[in-house]
């Protein structure tokens, strides 16, 4: 296998597994994942996750989108829910046979304890974040969704769906606890003289 040179001018090895030729028009970087197993190091095309874009893209303030705890936090949701193969299928499955008409490839009988593990850790990060973030979460780092158009599907003000994701990434760090340790709660002052108390 020919290496390939990079847009910046360095000459990177094709990732093994993908077509060199394939690899030419793909932005490829490796990245390190926690698993069951342990941590694992695994090719990503950075150019297919909105997350990664983000990660990349610097603000105004010359910090990132989004940080690196976040950017983990919602590939290790994306990760679970391909390998729980939630995703819709946009092809036929020739997979097998269909015995009847509403026999699939998603039936019971055909799960593996890694796809029901990879389901239940989706449902549990989902209900974790509640309802008024998951949906973000899932648009975004599960459907690959880019932030205006889920401005325009949800009705909402432009930029707005950025600070939404970086809500939900933050809860959803907290939930795999990735988060660093939280902010202490405010303390509650009053005015009142210190003679003073308060009547039911």
């Amino acid at each position: 296998m020919k290496a390939r040179r990079t847009p910046k001018g360095r000459t990177t090895e094709p990732a093994p597994g993908i077509d060199a030729r394939r690899a030419e028009h793909l932005t490829l970087a490796s990245r390190e994942i926690m698993t069951e197993s342990g941590i694992s190091r695994v090719t990503v095309n950075d150019s297919e996750s909105p997350l990664a874009w983000l990660a990349r893209r610097k603000g105004r303030d010359g910090r990132t989108m989004i940080g690196h705890t976040q950017f983990i936090a919602g590939e290790k949701l994306r990760a679970d829910f391909t390998r729980g193969h939630l995703a819709p299928r946009v092809t036929s499955s020739w997979s097998g046979v269909a015995r009847g008409k509403n026999c699939g490839g998603g039936d019971a009988g055909t799960m593996t304890d890694a796809v029901i593990a990879a389901r239940q850790r989706v449902r549990l990060a989902l209900e974790a974040c509640g309802p008024e973030l998951s949906g973000v979460l899932m648009d975004v780092c599960c459907f690959l969704r880019g932030l205006e158009d889920v401005e325009r599907e949800r009705g909402w003000p432009a930029r707005s769906a950025k600070v939404v994701l970086q809500l939900a990434l933050d809860r959803l760090a907290r939930h795999y606890g990735l988060a660093t340790r939280p902010r202490e709660s405010a303390h509650v002052r009053t005015w009142l003289a210190e003679d003073a108390s308060f009547t039911a």
